[in-house]
C-alpha cells in the first residue's frame, strides 16, 4: 500500500489525524513500559495484548523493524466539559471500530473484543482480531505524533484517541 492510498483510506473511514512517519524514528522506551507496569488502566497482567503477555521491548523493536513506515490514526471528539464520560466512551468506541479496518497498534488494549480475556489460562480466542496498544509496544504516543507531524492535543474539552499502523 502506498502512503497516499493509506491516508485516503484512513480519511474515508473517518480518522481525523492521518500523519505519516518512518518506523526508523520510533523509540521503544522502558519508561513507557514502566507506566504500563504501574497498572493505572488495570490491564497489566490481565490481557494477552498487554504487558507482560504481549512480549518484551526487544520483541516490539523486532516486529517494528519489519516495517518501513506508518500512519497515525486519530479520533477526536468535542466534550461538553472535561468530565464528559459519555463523549469519551463514544470516541473510544468509534476509534476502536475504525481501527478494526486495519491491523493497528491501537489506542489501548483490545479489551472490547471479548467479555473477559482468557489470559493466562488459555490461548487468545481471536488472535486475528487482537491488537496491542502503542504504549504496550513501549511507544510514547506524543513522540509518534511529532514524528508524523500530527497534533496530539486539539484544545480544551476535546478527547483524542490515537493509534497507528505500520506498513512494509
Amino acid at each position: 500500500m502506498t502512503k497516499e492510498t493509506a491516508a485516503a483510506l484512513a480519511e474515508e473511514i473517518g480518522f481525523k489525524g492521518r500523519g505519516i512517519f518512518e518506523t526508523k524514528d520510533l523509540n521503544f522506551l522502558k519508561e513507557v513500559r514502566d507506566m504500563c507496569k504501574a497498572n493505572k488502566c488495570g490491564n497489566y497482567g490481565r490481557l494477552w495484548t498487554c504487558p507482560p503477555a504481549c512480549g518484551t521491548l526487544a520483541d516490539s523493536r523486532k516486529k517494528a523493524k519489519q516495517f518501513k513506515w506508518g500512519i497515525v490514526l486519530q479520533t477526536t471528539a468535542q466534550m461538553e466539559d472535561e468530565f464528559d464520560g459519555e463523549a469519551i466512551e463514544e470516541a473510544q468506541v468509534t476509534q476502536r471500530d475504525r481501527e478494526k479496518a486495519f491491523l493497528p497498534m491501537g489506542s489501548g488494549g483490545c479489551g472490547q473484543q471479548c467479555a473477559s480475556c482468557t489470559y493466562p489460562d488459555a490461548p487468545c480466542r481471536f488472535p486475528d482480531r487482537a491488537f496491542t496498544s502503542m504504549e504496550a509496544y513501549g511507544l510514547l504516543v506524543t513522540d509518534v505524533c511529532k514524528s508524523a507531524d500530527t497534533p496530539y492535543y486539539y484544545g480544551r474539552n476535546t478527547v483524542t484517541f490515537t493509534g497507528c499502523v505500520l506498513f512494509k
